[in-house]
């Protein structure tokens, strides 16, 4: 019965489990707790995106966002508050690194955000991505731990959740040995290892050599198509040459590209790739086989992007 409310119906207090005696019910609450976080903060989008702040039981707080599509909704989850890797391209990076999540910190994410999920779009989450601030194989134990809450507990399907990753290797091999069918993605971002350094100083650590070869071994073992994610800032990684390079760099995996068009943050004079640059990126990447298409962003205005809503409100003296 206990667990039917947590996993089933998503309880967030003992109290709530009305179906078990009063006394069973105050002794759980003075033993455990389902709670951890709090919203501290909620933005809704025009286009339907909703970004929530949680804040943690010691201050700290992390991310996480509801993306709605047609018939499905995805959600954006944290594994660090924070991030130690310092890619140059992300709000989440200026904040620097606080503390590793626990893993109820991390499901507690997709249990709160199913809830509203229901209440704003009429429908639970359909996907989850481990896509938003900190690196999820820089906090492996508790992330792995989190995939098994989800899919063992939660029943969500594993190929449903995909784990997004700058490139730690280790991490790769380790998502390789889980006998679940969970998804691979990789920030890649530049084809070129000196520009990668420039833009991901993790390049140094994991070359770009090895981290293709993991990926390599991952798909083998997985039979999965991989995922990349690429952000097109203009006059930085967009140029034809660079697309021919990645073309080369991906030959023999069963790849998707997502290029995503960059999000202006704060103290970066970079802006977004122009669009027609972006299609023919895209292009060359199509005419030789690669599947491709552009994220169209969403929710610019509630600065949606991993990382960005927290720093903006800090700045603004708006987090304490």
């Amino acid at each position: 019965q206990i667990l039917s409310w947590v996993w089933g119906r998503r309880a967030v207090s003992f109290s709530e489990m009305t179906n078990l005696p009063v006394e069973l019910r105050d002794r759980l609450d003075m033993e455990f707790r389902l709670s951890s976080a709090t919203p501290s903060f909620e933005a809704r989008s025009s286009d339907g995106t909703i970004k929530h702040l949680w804040r943690l039981r010691d201050g700290e707080q992390v991310e996480s966002v509801l993306i709605p599509a047609d018939d499905r909704v995805t959600l954006c989850l944290s594994s660090q508050a924070g991030c130690a890797l310092g890619c140059r391209f992300c709000a989440t990076g200026d904040l620097g690194f606080t503390r590793q999540l626990r893993t109820a910190e991390i499901v507690e994410q997709y249990r709160d955000a199913d809830r509203v999920s229901v209440e704003a779009f009429g429908r639970t989450i359909a996907n989850v991505v481990y896509m938003g601030m900190g690196e999820p194989f820089a906090n492996l134990e508790p992330v792995l731990e989190s995939l098994t809450v989800l899919n063992a507990g939660f029943e969500f399907g594993a190929r449903r959740i995909t784990v997004s990753t700058v490139g730690l290797v280790p991490g790769i091999r380790a998502l390789a040995d889980r006998p679940e069918p969970f998804r691979l993605a990789v920030s890649l971002h530049s084809a070129d290892p000196d520009l990668r350094l420039e833009l991901m100083p993790v390049e140094r650590k994991y070359p770009l050599g090895d981290l293709l070869a993991a990926v390599r071994d991952y798909q083998a073992r997985k039979a999965r198509r991989v995922s990349f994610e690429y952000a097109m800032i203009d006059g930085v990684n967009d140029s034809a040459e660079l697309a021919r390079l990645l073309v080369a760099r991906l030959e023999g995996i069963a790849s998707y590209v997502n290029l995503i068009p960059y999000n202006p943050i704060p103290g970066r004079s970079w802006g977004p790739s122009p669009w027609a640059r972006i299609d023919d990126f895209r292009s060359i990447l199509a005419s030789a086989g690669i599947p491709a298409a552009v994220r169209t962003p969403r929710g610019r205005d509630i600065a949606a992007a991993c990382g960005q809503l927290r720093l903006e409100r800090e700045l603004t003296g708006a987090v304490r």
